[in-house]
């Protein structure tokens, strides 16, 4: 009866979406990404002879976590080819052209048919799960072929299906997995609790030697951002939401001495005009000169991919998601390069928001009084705002090393 429910469920989920697709461009896009998939698929792959290494990801952020891993491995097998999935739009919509991997799709949906003509084609002779999405189809058929999966970066919390009564779906699909690897210890005593231990390590979050990696090999970004920055104290606003931008519109019009970079979550034209029209006289990043004298204090990043190395451009940042819920975006990010965190009051389901706040490095803030309280208090104090960009810096090399535990079990 659970696997009926569990089909159904996928079922009308992917009609929900065919539906919504009529006037949403994010899950036209979705749609439209699944259009004869597997044909395409086989059209790609029929003539591939090299073993492949498979890591599927659900969104952007998942990507991110699961990128230090097939780096590594790439590294190690050359021989080998890397195939990505994606769950969402957004996901597949910014990686499409990855250097880093020979074939990158959508995930077709989680049938029976899909999930053993998709292995059929694909023929992997690894794969790893970044973090959560369990396809009850695609992980038994991978359990039936002693097909090797691992499940990495994962967090588990009690109000998961596999901690409930109903949940016996859902634990047979954590069985499947070969080695999972937990971000923290909370999360290796849920499974635990659930009979689940001798395959869960306590690995930590990939997405800490990700950042580093980013800093470490670090790539400018034009100069018209230095420019634009030009000796000013400068705070840069990532991943924002409309919550977000509304509790700096105050701060932001009385502080015309403070260059403002915001980078909003959705770069639609109609999300960027939104933007726009909160913050009069800002100027759009794809139309900035080499010589913006005129550019005002705010700057909008109407474009994709520059976030994880503008932070570095900060005196200050702030990390959206947490006045919304949608989540909190990632603020290892900024942290990397030594710079205070600011970020809303959601983030319970974040654990390293709430340990970086404990560690010293971060700060949450609940409403806009507050927001500006802070912001003029790392602003005019340079000792503290210091503090706080020591204590983010140290926090993310003290957390290092999860890809390395995880290199180790695939080579084993």
């Amino acid at each position: 009866m659970s696997k009926i429910i569990y089909s159904l469920s996928v079922y009308f989920y992917y009609a929900a979406l065919h539906l919504a697709s009529f006037w949403n461009s994010k899950a036209k896009l979705w749609v439209q990404g699944r259009k004869n998939i597997l044909g395409k698929i086989r059209q790609v792959l029929e003539s591939n002879t090299s073993p492949v290494i498979w890591m599927h990801a659900a969104s952007l952020g998942e990507f991110e976590q699961g990128k230090p891993v097939i780096t590594r491995l790439k590294s190690i097998y050359p021989d080998h080819k890397i195939l990505i999935t994606f769950f969402s739009a957004s996901g597949f919509e910014n990686k499409k052209n990855y250097n880093g991997a020979e074939y990158i799709f959508y995930l077709p949906i989680d049938s029976a048919g899909n999930a053993r003509e998709f292995l059929n084609i694909v023929k992997p002779s690894l794969v790893i799960w970044v973090k959560y999405e369990y396809w009850f189809h695609y992980l038994t058929q991978l359990k039936q072929r002693n097909i090797p999966v691992i499940l990495i970066s994962a967090l588990f919390r009690p109000s998961q299906p596999f901690f409930k009564i109903y949940g016996s779906l859902w634990k047979k699909m954590l069985l499947c997995f070969e080695g999972i690897f937990v971000q923290n210890s909370a999360s290796g005593e849920l499974l635990k609790s659930i009979g689940i231990y001798e395959n869960v390590t306590v690995s930590g979050d990939t997405r800490f030697d990700s950042v580093i990696h980013t800093a470490e090999h670090f790539t400018e970004l034009p100069n018209s951002i230095k420019l634009f920055c030009n000796g000013h104290r400068v705070l840069v606003a990532g991943s924002t939401w409309a919550e977000d931008e509304e509790e700096f519109v105050h701060f932001i019009k009385n502080n015309t001495r403070i260059k403002f970079i915001i980078a909003p979550h959705e770069t639609a034209k109609s999300n960027i005009e939104e933007v726009q029209s909160r913050f009069p006289g800002c100027q759009l990043f794809s139309r900035l000169s080499e010589a913006p004298a005129q550019a005002g204090n705010v700057l909008i990043i109407d474009n994709i991919g520059m976030l994880s190395r503008l932070y570095k451009y900060a005196d200050i940042t702030y990390v959206g998601g947490g006045f919304g819920d949608d989540g909190l975006h990632n603020i290892l990010e900024a942290a990397v390069y030594g710079k205070p965190v600011i970020f809303g009051p959601n983030y319970e389901k974040f654990p390293e928001a709430g340990d970086m706040i404990e560690f010293g490095g971060a700060i949450s803030v609940e409403n806009a009084l507050e927001l500006e309280k802070i912001l003029t208090q790392l602003s005019n104090n340079d000792s503290l705002r210091e503090e706080y960009a020591v204590k983010a810096r140290q926090y993310i090399y003290e957390n290092k090393g999860a890809t390395e535990k995880i290199i180790s079990f695939i080579t084993r």
